[in-house]
């Protein structure tokens, strides 16, 4: 790895990541919304993924170059896409409006701006570092690669599937107020949650390859540190058991995380 060309590739990707978010931070302005960062997220990985390509060219492998950043395209446009889709019409997110409410109305911007926007713009940027390092890896594509393609695989599979069963129960006026506890819902409270956890560390593996890959493993670490115990899973949690009826007994016996076969 050529460590000079890696250095500025790392400061470019942080102004991509960014550039995407105070793109989003003007469009909340605008809307008086700040759901939208949600949207951000997605793009925000695709499009480091894109400025780290460019930069790594001449550099990295170009087949361990490319599958990097396309699989990271595929799951960013998806999820984007997705949030954009559920989100159409709705209000702010209960989640920023909690989180807003903590300023004065004269500085909630700044406190927004602060708490929301740069802090997912960095979180985007050490996320994405394995994606960048297994960029400018020279090291052709083996097994550890097809492994992680497989696992980046089961990982979309979770995620979109499971978005999928989800976005159909709710569509369903039957269904209003109840809990969502049928098909990959009833392996794990949280398939979405877990796919991306599984893509995030197969997207490591890209980078594992050779032993510098593995200064960046804190990366799929704070990923899976924020789905499953940060801002993910216990906040959303902490929202369906006060809403859902019925939610303590699909808590009995569903994985809160893991798949695993439902109990009784």
């Amino acid at each position: 790895m050529n460590a000079t060309a890696f250095a500025v590739n790392l400061a470019a990707t942080a102004g991509a990541a960014l550039l995407v978010l105070l793109a989003a931070f003007a469009v909340g302005l605008r809307t008086g919304r700040h759901r939208g960062v949600d949207v951000a997220w997605g793009l925000g990985f695709t499009a480091v993924a894109w400025t780290g390509y460019l930069l790594s060219a001449g550099h990295g492998d170009p087949a361990r170059r490319l599958l990097a950043t396309l699989l990271v395209t595929v799951w960013g446009l998806r999820l984007a896409a997705h949030i954009w889709w559920r989100s159409r019409g709705h209000g702010e997110d209960p989640r920023y409006a909690r989180l807003l409410a903590k300023a004065p109305p004269e500085r909630r911007a700044a406190y927004a701006l602060r708490m929301v926007y740069l802090l997912q713009a960095a979180l985007v940027w050490f996320v994405s570092l394995p994606v960048q390092a297994a960029q400018y890896l020279t090291a052709p594509l083996g097994p550890l690669a097809w492994a992680a393609v497989a696992l980046w695989t089961l990982g979309m599979f979770f995620e979109t599937v499971g978005d999928w069963q989800l976005a159909r129960f709710k569509a369903d006026p039957a269904n209003r107020g109840q809990v969502m506890d049928r098909g990959l819902w009833s392996w794990t409270r949280h398939p979405n949650y877990f796919g991306d956890t599984c893509v995030w560390w197969a997207l490591f593996l890209l980078a594992a390859a050779r032993p510098i890959g593995w200064a960046f493993v804190l990366s799929p670490v704070l990923m899976t540190y924020l789905l499953a115990f940060g801002s993910g899973r216990p906040l959303l949690e902490r929202q369906l058991s006060a809403a859902k009826p019925g939610w303590d007994a699909y808590v009995a016996r569903t994985s809160s995380f893991l798949p695993r076969p439902p109990r009784g």
